[in-house]
């Protein structure tokens, strides 16, 4: 098909009884909204609801077969082979007694063109220019995958490595970005006791433990900036805060100084320090009390607080052994939030703005919901440049029981920001509605409480989710979670960094992608709708 069907336009944000369209000043899709999200039922699985600009289609999915199988770990894309039939295939469905194999719910999403291409585990195959990497976050052992998307069906998933260059099995994996300096893959592994790699994009993979130097940690996302600094989000759950279900923020966000750019093995590692209103830091103990002053103030609409970086590691100093980074970050006072997961620079900012959000603490007794971040929101941090000491930061938007639980980001224009639920089966059935995908304008004014966002995804629960959620004991996660929100053009240089060029999905070269993860796990890319299509649905 023809990729370069032009997106509609987008031309304001518009608000409308009967539908809803997200418009920025940008060349990003007009969204038009999706009423409500799909229900949660036992038994029930229900089809995902797009706006109607959109369709998608699948890449790769959890029994895609790869290319390389290995009998004793992994034979398809999203299973383990720890469980097995007669024949020797991996349990996907437990039926006739059988238990499943374990799924392992490929992650966050890179997609990357090489001019020249890449190999695979076929030396006499051309395996195309355009490939989109994942991390596996679950099973035994971690690996790495490579979607070659202009393969045929038996080349179409490449397992790249399953084990790093000391021989040890590969940590369960999380975030995943490209340093264009480096020439590597970066995978984070949500995991104080496991490392962070570097990964060459090749077959078979090198992948080499950084953590020396970037440090180990509740990571999750990572991206690089235009100076060839590496920005890492982390993902922690505090402790309750006593006679609650609210949890003391816990997770930093850090800025990893390379030596130079591209150098993994020598840097220092920061972490954000907000301060408050008398110019005292923002910590872990100034956010144990219940709704305290200074986590509201930094969840209060209009406030702008001062930031700086500090130091929680330096290589130069403490030495090249890995690190625990969340350990170091409340040793040095840094201000830790309710569970960041991903953070993006937005484009045209030239790396002065970068937007992260928290989860929260998905559950809806939290007594912190409303006011203190409980059901997450999202932040702005703005700086002169991405090596600046100080900057400011605020609240963007602050979530409700709607919207909680953001997780994955990725900017589909200029202001169009776009996240990704992740509340968990818990809050699923709590607020009886799954996951949705959800857009925002950077340039609107949500404490207007007449301004919400667009929802232009509402995830629905394959066969294979609603079993696993319905059936204690199947090893494997529940209902079905959006995650690797993921918009590029997949330039593999400097200039192709997420930030460095405002996205353009009129443009053939950009592409979207996404993973609906746990059940049967598949990868979307986000496509549009022709106008002769959406007549021909009429």
């Amino acid at each position: 098909m023809n990729r370069r069907i032009l997106w509609m336009l987008p031309v304001g944000v518009a608000a409308a009884a009967a539908a809803t369209a997200l418009a920025s000043s940008g060349d990003g899709p007009t969204l038009t909204n999706v009423p409500n999200a799909n229900t949660k039922s036992v038994g029930y699985a229900p089809a995902s609801m797009l706006s109607p600009e959109l369709r998608q289609v699948v890449v790769a999915q959890g029994s895609t077969r790869v290319e390389n199988p290995d009998p004793a770990t992994i034979s398809y894309y999203g299973y383990d082979n720890d469980k097995l039939n007669s024949d020797g295939q991996p349990v996907m469905v437990p039926v006739g007694g059988l238990a499943e194999a374990k799924k392992t719910e490929p992650d966050k999403n890179t997609y990357l063109v090489f001019k020249k291409g890449l190999g695979g585990a076929d030396p006499n195959y051309d395996y195309g220019t355009h490939f989109l990497f994942q991390g596996h976050e679950i099973g035994t052992p971690g690996y790495i995958t490579r979607i070659n998307l202009d393969a045929d069906a038996a080349h179409r998933v490449t397992v790249l490595a399953t084990s790093d260059s000391s021989g040890a099995p590969i940590a369960d994996i999380d975030g995943s970005t490209w340093d264009p300096w480096a020439q590597r893959l970066l995978f984070t592994t949500e995991n104080a006791n496991a490392p962070t790699y570097a990964a060459t994009p090749g077959y078979p993979s090198t992948v080499t433990d950084v953590s020396g130097a970037l440090g180990r940690g509740g990571f999750e996302g990572i991206q690089n900036d235009s100076a060839g600094n590496i920005w890492i989000v982390e993902d922690i759950g505090g402790a309750n805060k006593p006679g609650t279900t609210s949890k003391i923020p816990n997770s930093f966000v850090y800025r990893y100084v390379p030596r130079s750019p591209g150098d993994l093995q020598n840097g220092k590692l920061e972490a954000l320090q907000v301060l408050n209103a008398s110019g005292a830091p923002i910590t872990v103990e100034s956010q144990t009390a219940v709704n305290s002053p200074d986590q509201l103030a930094v969840h209060t609409y209009g406030n702008s607080l001062k930031t700086k970086w500090v130091v929680v590691h330096d290589t130069a100093v403490n030495g090249t052994a890995p690190f625990n980074a969340n350990v170091a970050a409340k040793a040095a006072h840094a201000t830790p939030f309710k569970r960041p997961e991903n953070g993006l620079f937005k484009p045209g900012s030239h790396f002065g703005e970068f937007y992260f959000d928290e989860t929260g603490d998905t559950t809806a007794t939290s007594v912190e919901n409303d006011m203190a971040g409980g059901w997450g929101s999202v932040m702005k941090l703005t700086q002169s440049s991405p090596n600046a000491e100080t900057g400011t930061l605020s609240m963007f938007y602050r979530a409700d029981e709607t919207t909680a639980s953001f997780d994955n980001v990725a900017f589909l224009s200029q202001n169009t920001i776009s996240f990704v639920q992740d509340a968990g089966d818990a809050l699923h059935s709590q607020a009886n509605a799954l996951d949705s995908a959800f857009a925002l304008d950077t340039t609107a004014d949500y404490s207007n409480p007449a301004t919400k966002p667009i929802r232009w995804l509402a995830e629905g629960r394959d066969p294979s989710a609603t079993i696993d959620s319905g059936t204690p004991g199947t090893g494997n996660e529940g209902d079905n979670e959006i995650t690797g929100l993921h918009v590029s053009d997949g330039d593999p240089t400097s200039e192709g960094i997420l930030g460095a060029k405002i996205p353009n999905l009129n443009d053939g070269n950009w592409r979207w992608f996404y993973t609906q993860q746990h059940g049967d796990n598949f990868t979307f890319e986000v496509l549009p709708v022709s106008p002769g299509e959406r007549q021909g649905n009429r």
